[in-house]
Parts: C-alpha cells; sequence; structure tokens
C-alpha cells in the first residue's frame, strides 16, 4: 500500500510523469485539502484495470455512498474526482484498489 503524491500545477505549466500504481494505494485526508482532487488512472497494460474507490460519505437521503468501481480499458486514462467527504472517518484516507498494475501509472492534481 502506498500514498499517492500530489503534484501541485504552475501558471507556466507543470510536467507530470505519471507514477506507478499499487494493489491497493491510499490519498489522505491532508492530500484532499478543502476542494479534494483529481486522479488520473492511465492503463498502459494489455488488459482493463478494474479501479475501485472506496467512499464513507451518504446519499442525499443519508445512507451510506457506494465505493466507485471502473474498469478503464487497456491503452485508455481515466479521471476521477477525489473528495474530501469520502475519506473514512477512522483512517482519514480513501482507499484506491487496482485489479492490474504493472504499466499502469497515476496523475494526482488538486481539484480547482
Amino acid at each position: 500500500m502506498a500514498n499517492l503524491v500530489l503534484t501541485q500545477p504552475a501558471r507556466t505549466g507543470t510536467v507530470i510523469a505519471g507514477a506507478a500504481v499499487a494493489s491497493t494505494d491510499t490519498i489522505t485526508r491532508d492530500v484532499l485539502g478543502v476542494k479534494g482532487v483529481n486522479l488520473e488512472i492511465i492503463n498502459g497494460n494489455a488488459s482493463p484495470d478494474v479501479v475501485t474507490i472506496s467512499d464513507a460519505s451518504t446519499t442525499p437521503s443519508g445512507g451510506p455512498a457506494a465505493a466507485i468501481s471502473k474498469s478503464v480499458a487497456n491503452g485508455t486514462a481515466q479521471v476521477f474526482a477525489i473528495l474530501p467527504a469520502q475519506a473514512d472517518p477512522v483512517t482519514g484516507a480513501v482507499t484506491i484498489g487496482h485489479t492490474v498494475t504493472a504499466t499502469v501509472t497515476y496523475k494526482l492534481t488538486p481539484r480547482n
């Protein structure tokens, strides 16, 4: 398990090289900040990567939210908005799971 690292873009531009994912990663509450983050998953593998993102928030009716589970097709990328409300109240983190890790990378940037 690894804590994902945030890249802060600059007005003049920032090169963001994707970093390797693990089978289970976390985004801590201090990284989420008050607006959350954008998590881009880049799948360079020959197989799809099913990404599962924990969600400790509640629905508008007050029930528990369901974890997000989405397949990122091979050779594609997807961006997920991760909000502070999704962080587990005990651990203070959002957990991200992957079914494939070889040649799968991520980019993590703040939401504006």
